[in-house]
């Protein structure tokens, strides 16, 4: 299984990016999957997610300025990201995750978000 993760970059304060995720070797079915970010020295905390079916989550954070949709088709999903600020600083990371039996948590490689003031 591989995450194929692209879109990151360097943007100003208030511009706009989109990431996209695509897994291959695996069917995104009953499971979750979505982005984390990391930034310098901090912990990994959730950016937004959104299931198979269609439900998504965001972190305090982003709301009202990201937006996670999903393609179940193409196995991938694409997170919309608008008013940018520097917070949103980070490496993104895709994570596909599936809590039933048979059960799995896979990470992609990082792709790196840097928003100047």
């Amino acid at each position: 299984v591989q995450l194929q993760a692209s879109g990151g970059g360097l943007v100003q304060a208030g511009g706009s990016l989109r990431l996209s995720c695509t897994a291959s070797g695996i069917v995104f079915s009953a499971a979750r999957m979505g982005w984390y970010r990391q930034a310098p020295g901090k912990q990994r905390d959730l950016v937004a997610t959104i299931t198979s079916g269609g439900t998504t989550d965001y972190g305090d954070s982003v709301k009202e300025r990201f937006i996670i949709t999903g393609d179940n088709r193409k196995n991938t999903v694409y997170l919309q990201m608008d008013d940018l600020k520097p917070e949103d600083t980070g490496i993104y990371y895709c994570n596909l995750n599936r809590r039933i039996a048979p059960p799995y948590n896979y990470w992609g490689q990082g792709t790196v978000v840097t928003v100047s003031s």
